[in-house]
């Protein structure tokens, strides 16, 4: 009989649910723990970086975002076969903790462990508590909040643990600021793969608007849509500006290290990256996030004074670049807001995430 404890760990399919997943399977799996995903069908495709030893377990869920009526009335079947699944799989193999980071692929495994009474805890990443965490938030011995504050239903504690960065992040984690001045200033310009049109509509017109004086040091690395990308590329390139386009950058902890100012979407990768680094930044929330969530993502790093918020109703070619020319005419004041940037930084997020799965199993023992 295997002795290694069983941590099962259940999330979406979604960069933002799995990336915090794949962080704790990690360090889990090298305190010795075995560790098992559970998700769907959509959601196994987007396992590639998990380790190898970690089991990929498929259980049916479903959405009542997706599809037509009749799928839609078959929703609560398929989320109930999938929960019955998982009772199975679970009496088979009894985990001593689950983990749930949210999606509707995370219903079957922690409706499990709740029916179960297995020791069970979710972690949101964002400040208000996507669909799938509301509904079991009650539910749970435990809800990690990884930006703070995160808005929790009435009776409901929450434990600020942070949201997991990659390591290329924490190898940059406060990594020392050059203010800006009579030098090459660098501007860090990603949309998210969602929504990012806005920033490319706007954020090369406020950068040419600049004064002479801080547009001729400046050097932009923009991340751009493939349908934008020939747009921006031109329009940087007929005002004489330094721009590195591309639809995505592979090393983007290396260049916002490098950056004197962030200009972002608030995803809460995004604003984990930017604290744990700590570089200034304008942050311009996705509007159409759900439940405005990107927004209660930026309100700490606002808050404490690292980041500027600009949301898409006021985002004006003009009030970018006041904002813009606000921080890269400041070095004192840039420089403060990369410090306060570091100040609500979580670069132990996965430590902390750790600890809570080994004191809900020490309970259980």
């Amino acid at each position: 009989m295997n002795k290694q404890p069983l941590l099962v760990i259940a999330a979406g399919g979604t960069g933002g649910h799995m990336f915090p997943a794949q962080a704790l399977a990690e360090v889990m799996l090298h305190k010795g723990w075995r560790v098992k995903l559970s998700t769907d069908a959509r959601g196994a495709r987007y396992t590639g970086g998990f380790p190898h030893t970690v089991e990929i377990e498929e259980v049916a869920s479903a959405t009542f975002a997706r599809g037509g009526a009749l799928a839609r009335l078959m929703v609560p079947l398929r989320i109930l076969g999938g929960v019955l699944a998982a009772v199975m799989m679970f009496r088979r193999d009894r985990p001593e903790v689950v983990v749930g980071f949210g999606g509707y692929p995370s219903i079957p495994a922690i409706g499990a462990a709740w029916l179960l009474k297995l020791p069970r805890m979710i972690h949101e990443q964002n400040g208000v508590l996507g669909r799938v965490n509301a509904r079991f938030a009650g539910r749970v011995d435990c809800v990690a909040c990884g930006t703070w504050p995160t808005a929790l239903p009435e009776g409901v504690e929450g434990t600020h643990t942070g949201n997991p960065v990659r390591r290329a992040v924490l190898e940059r984690a406060a990594s020392g600021y050059i203010p800006p001045g009579e030098y090459p200033v660098s501007i860090l310009v990603i949309g998210g793969s969602q929504g990012a049109r806005i920033l490319s509509d706007t954020v090369p017109l406020a950068i040419a608007a600049l004064p002479e004086g801080l547009r001729r040091n400046v050097r932009v690395s923009h991340q751009a849509r493939d349908e934008d990308f020939d747009r921006v590329t031109a329009f940087y390139a007929q005002q004489g500006i330094s721009a590195e386009v591309q639809p995505f950058f592979n090393d983007v902890p290396a260049r916002m290290s490098e950056a004197q100012l962030v200009i972002s979407r608030s995803g809460a990768s995004s604003v984990a990256d930017i604290s744990v680094i700590g570089r200034p930044s304008i942050l311009i929330p996705y509007a159409a996030a759900t439940a405005d969530h990107q927004t209660a993502n930026a309100r700490g790093l606002v808050k404490a004074g690292g980041a500027i918020l600009i949301p898409e109703s006021q985002l004006t070619v003009e009030a970018l670049t006041r904002q813009i020319v606000n921080i890269l005419s400041n070095p004192e004041g840039a420089s403060q807001m990369a410090n306060a940037a570091l100040s609500v930084g979580k670069p132990d997020a996965t430590e902390n995430l750790v600890a809570l799965v080994e004191m809900l199993a020490s309970k259980e023992n």
